[in-house]
């Protein structure tokens, strides 16, 4: 038989992404077992050699030689007179070595073998991808965008592997097209319908923490610990770290001069606001700067119930509360407190400017106000419901509100 290349004759095996080699010939060679169980019943007295330089196969078949009439076996024995007329030599008790030719098996079972040999090859493939990324959850991985979609937007890594970005784990600033290259951690990796299916992210603590790692070196050498980070996607995320080091500042090494380190974290988490906060055991202390920017007066704690009462000047409490109240969410998620704030009570009974109310009362209201000259708490509170309505373009229930709490301040 005139040696066959066979992955050169199996156009398929061309572009083997995960695949090494030496897996492929022993693929090959099972396949071709196969084949020889189907047609001689065993293949226990077969030799399946496949080249690994150049995927050339030869098969050879040994049968026992018996006496003629005496062979019980066809499969494993071969008669005297057969085997003389092959090669005259041979004696009873001799081996009979055939080169069995591929051609032989004919062309349906040469078909059958490639469609199960691609088959075998491509469930070997998933497999592989699957083991390699199951080991990489957690790192963070570059590709291309290739499609974008409603629900989510495919990307290929740098080997053609299929990622899925999830339209939940996107930031919601990002915007994708064909061809952009997407930095994001491989968060699950499962097998569907045989299928691996990698999920990344750009949304997970874990990928701001990756981004840290990358940017900061005292992180990724471990002389500056991340202990916890609490994110809104795309809005504000904190960062609480700890320096094994005294004479290493914490914040400082992660801020960088200028700003330098954290501006490409911003960049890539599209302006993302991102406090970094030293973390302390003193939860009082924890609990104050996660509340950052704010300034704090005084803190009542509740470790039984995890709850805390911060109290602050009226010009604090927006700062604390923070645009659309993620300050404060975040900051009870980092400390694991639950945390109400309050204005704290004047002597004097001091009037309050209307823009401490933000965080209670909408801007539109606040300004409605001021366009007539109210921009303080009492000037509102001096005059009645009926008379604010008509001075005002509000209605009578969004006016009843704004007094309610108004009120409540100098209770």
């Amino acid at each position: 038989m005139s040696s066959i290349n066979l992955i050169d004759s199996f156009q398929e095996f061309k572009d083997f992404k995960n695949i090494d080699r030496p897996t492929v010939i022993s693929v090959l060679e099972e396949v071709f077992r196969s084949m020889l169980r189907k047609r001689f019943g065993t293949d226990e007295n077969c030799d399946v050699i496949v080249n690994p330089d150049n995927g050339d196969l030869e098969i050879w078949r040994t049968r026992t030689v018996m006496e003629d009439g005496f062979s019980e076996d066809d499969d494993l024995e071969i008669e005297l007179a057969e085997a003389n007329a092959i090669d005259a030599d041979l004696e009873v008790g001799d081996d009979f070595i055939e080169q069995i030719t591929l051609e032989s098996f004919g062309r349906r079972a040469i078909l059958a073998a490639r469609q199960t040999l691609v088959s075998k090859i491509l469930e070997l493939e998933k497999d592989e991808i699957f083991k390699k990324y199951k080991d990489r959850v957690g790192e963070i991985v570059t590709g291309e965008v290739y499609q974008v979609w409603k629900k989510e937007t495919l990307v290929l890594d740098d080997e053609g592997n299929e990622l899925l970005l999830p339209k939940t784990e996107q930031i919601p600033a990002d915007y994708f097209k064909k061809g952009d290259t997407v930095r994001a951690i491989i968060d699950k990796v499962d097998m569907v319908n045989s299928n691996p299916k990698i999920i990344i992210s750009r949304t997970a603590p874990e990928f701001l923490q990756r981004l840290f790692e990358m940017e900061v070196p005292e992180i990724f050498d471990g002389l500056i610990t991340i202990k916890k980070i609490v994110r809104e996607p795309g809005e504000r995320a904190k960062v609480a770290v700890e320096s094994y080091d005294d004479r290493i500042d914490p914040v400082g090494a992660c801020v960088g001069m200028k700003g330098s380190r954290i501006h490409g974290i911003v960049r890539e988490l599209k302006n993302e606001n991102i406090d970094v906060i030293n973390y302390t055991n003193n939860i009082s202390l924890y609990i104050q700067r996660a509340l950052s920017p704010a300034k704090i007066s005084s803190i009542k704690l509740d470790d039984e119930e995890k709850h805390a009462a911060v109290y602050l000047k009226p010009d604090q409490v927006s700062l604390a509360i923070g645009r659309g109240g993620h300050n404060i969410k975040l900051a009870g998620k980092l400390t694991g407190y639950e945390i109400d704030v309050y204005r704290e009570a004047h002597e004097d009974d001091e009037d309050v400017d209307i823009e401490e109310f933000s965080d209670e009362i909408e801007g539109w209201v606040i300004d409605e106000f001021k366009k007539i000259g109210l921009d303080t708490a009492k000037s509102i509170l001096a005059l009645t419901s009926e008379e604010l309505v008509k001075r005002t373009d509000l209605e009578e229930n969004t006016v009843k509100d704004v007094l309610e709490i108004l009120r409540s301040e100098f209770e």
